[in-house]
């Protein structure tokens, strides 16, 4: 008795360990890396929000799971502003946001998103890449325990939503308007009282009369959040933002802790994700803007010559000023600089001239 008792113990005991055997082993044995991506999005908000869950999904896919990336959206993990210094600090181990957003901690992080009246978008991809701003970026970054990337491109943005027409550089004075990086100093230099707000709370802020204007992307993003229905004057052209770069920054912990092959996926993802990006925002910008009109009766407006001299007078400035802090940001500011003289003489006789072309009055249209 005895002993069938200990010969069907024993037969439990090996089916047991034959079971446990066929269950999935914990994560750190099979190798696998979890990654927490923090963003300065909303969840799941057009183009931002889902371009950080895009990245994230094709870091997982990529490597077949060995690297588990999942989003935490702004405030989920951590405020969205505070999203830099969780990477950093290792609280999380990537972020996908924009890098105005950490110009308290260096002004030449606004290079590498967006400057007034600075890159398109096509020009910061070629500056990134083969004018030297990478190499530049790695080296302001990795001061802060990061490797970045560009990960996505909003194109240019419209000039923002206002309360009143601007008719006149004396229309800014007081104004109280949402705009990030250098884009909102510029504003201050000529009387505004610019302020920097994450996505979410720019509605209430100006529903409630907290701000009297704001900027925030273009008509896809700005129809998703609704801002026709609390102010009816839609500025274009977006002069701070002429094509913002998004970006991910990773810990440089767990990116040194990658093999090559992992390095390699992580940088093919965020540029996979920064063609794809801007090819969405100009895919949906002209019908969402057709919507704010026709549907909401927004008023579209161009800014006037004078008030567009004025304030590039002033952003020359800011932007020079920017660069003065300190040596680092001098050579990204005169790398910046050099590259937008040669982007402007080419661009002058390629898309420019094109564009014009394009608009002469011959037959083209489907008939």
């Amino acid at each position: 008795m005895k002993r069938r008792k200990f010969l069907s113990t024993a037969a439990v005991g090996a089916g047991a360990a034959a079971a446990a055997s066929t269950l999935p082993k914990p994560a750190i044995s099979q190798g696998i890396k979890e990654i927490r991506l923090v963003t300065t999005w909303p969840k799941n908000f057009p183009g931002l929000g889902t371009g950080a869950e895009r990245f994230a999904q094709r870091i997982t896919q990529g490597s077949e799971g060995k690297l588990q990336a999942k989003v935490f959206a702004a405030g989920e993990l951590v405020p969205p502003f505070e999203s830099f210094d969780a990477v950093s600090g290792g609280t999380a181990e990537i972020y996908h946001g924009a890098e105005y957003y950490w110009q308290g901690k260096s002004t030449g992080f606004n290079f590498f998103a967006a400057v007034p009246f600075g890159l398109t978008a096509t020009e910061m991809d070629a500056w990134i890449h083969h004018g030297g701003g990478q190499e530049l970026w790695d080296e302001l970054a990795a001061d802060f325990n990061l490797k970045p990337f560009a990960a996505g491109n909003t194109g240019v943005q419209m000039g923002g939503w206002f309360n009143k027409e601007i008719n006149s550089l004396e229309d800014y004075n007081g104004l109280k308007i949402r705009m990030p990086g250098l884009g909102g100093e510029v504003l201050r230099q000529i009387g505004a009282a610019a302020v920097s707000l994450p996505g979410g709370e720019i509605f209430p802020s100006l529903q409630s009369g907290a701000i009297d204007a704001t900027e925030w992307v273009g008509p896809w993003n700005d129809l998703a959040f609704g801002f026709y229905k609390v102010a009816q004057f839609y500025y274009y052209p977006g002069f701070h933002e002429p094509g913002t770069t998004l970006s991910t920054g990773v810990n440089r912990q767990l990116w040194e802790s990658l093999t090559g092959d992992q390095q390699a996926l992580i940088a093919s993802a965020a540029a996979a994700e920064n063609n794809f990006t801007l090819a969405e925002f100009n895919a949906r910008n002209n019908a969402a803007l057709n919507e704010l009109v026709s549907t909401h009766g927004v008023q579209v407006k161009r800014f006037g010559d004078d008030v567009m001299n004025a304030i590039g007078n002033a952003a020359g400035q800011v932007v020079a000023d920017a660069a003065a802090g300190d040596p680092l940001t001098q050579r990204i500011y005169d790398s910046f600089i050099d590259f937008r003289k040669n982007a402007i003489a080419w661009s002058r006789l390629s898309d420019q001239a094109f564009w014009e072309a394009r608009l002469l009055p011959f037959q083209y249209e489907r008939t």
